[in-house]
């Protein structure tokens, strides 16, 4: 082997080691603020900041951030219940990924269809805590990646009460606690089912869609999400 070779070899084990050591150190600061999360509410989360830097950089958009989290026991069941019915219902049964669903959704598009979304509540906690908005294929396997780590580490309750309190509900509004402020004035402990259905309607894009003033499409899925959570019961939540 010649001098160049054994350069070379030296260098490329050099990198290996290093990169082995990087991809180690990720690992266990990841596991590390999984743990931790599921006994600490975030302080925000990646959404809420580059909400953040967004609307700094933009004067146009400048609407800040309105985030409260409130515990499990201060949240509404029927807003539970409502999410769960608007968003997964096999929440309590899968772990972490719906593949039925995805089977589903890819085969709609194969035949010509809209690409629907297929993410748990699961999926939608990884990205919104610790990802950024945007589609590819890196950001869907770090999803997927702590998707599985938060399903192993914390139990259905906690990661729908994550959920709950980072979803974006409209422009800067994160969590059911401002939402219901905003929107009705009162706290996420007295929503009413009409409320909370209205707050699940307008999940999948909470920009466009209103819970302020519901268009005719969001009253219409505010009522579908009423019969959803009705044929599921609120003692099914009993499940989780």
């Amino acid at each position: 082997m010649g001098m160049a070779d054994r350069k070379f070899k030296d260098i490329f084990g050099r990198l290996t080691e290093k990169a082995m050591r990087l991809a180690i150190g990720v690992f266990l600061i990841s596991l590390a603020a999984i743990f931790l999360l599921r006994f600490v509410p975030p302080v925000a989360s990646a959404f809420m900041v580059e909400g953040y830097c967004k609307s700094f950089f933009d004067s146009s958009r400048r609407t800040g951030i309105q985030y409260n989290w409130v515990d499990w026991e201060e949240i509404s069941p029927r807003m539970a219940l409502a999410a769960v019915a608007a968003e997964d219902q096999k929440f309590p049964n899968h772990f972490g990924f719906d593949f039925a669903s995805i089977a589903e959704a890819l085969e709609a598009r194969k035949n010509g269809g809209r690409l629907r979304g297929a993410s748990t509540i699961s999926q939608q906690v990884a990205k919104n805590l610790f990802l950024w908005k945007g589609k590819s294929f890196i950001r869907k396997g770090l999803e997927a990646y702590f998707t599985f780590l938060i399903e192993i580490m914390w139990p259905k309750r906690r990661i729908l009460e994550v959920y709950l309190n980072i979803a974006e509900f409209g422009d800067g509004i994160y969590g059911v606690e401002a939402a219901s402020k905003k929107y009705f004035g009162s706290s996420a402990s007295r929503l009413t089912r009409r409320q909370a259905a209205t707050l699940a309607a307008v999940l999948p894009n909470p920009i466009t869609l209103k819970a302020a003033a519901p268009s005719p499409y969001v009253m219409q899925r505010t009522r579908v999400i009423e019969r959803q959570m009705k044929n599921l019961g609120q003692s099914w939540l009993k499940n989780i």
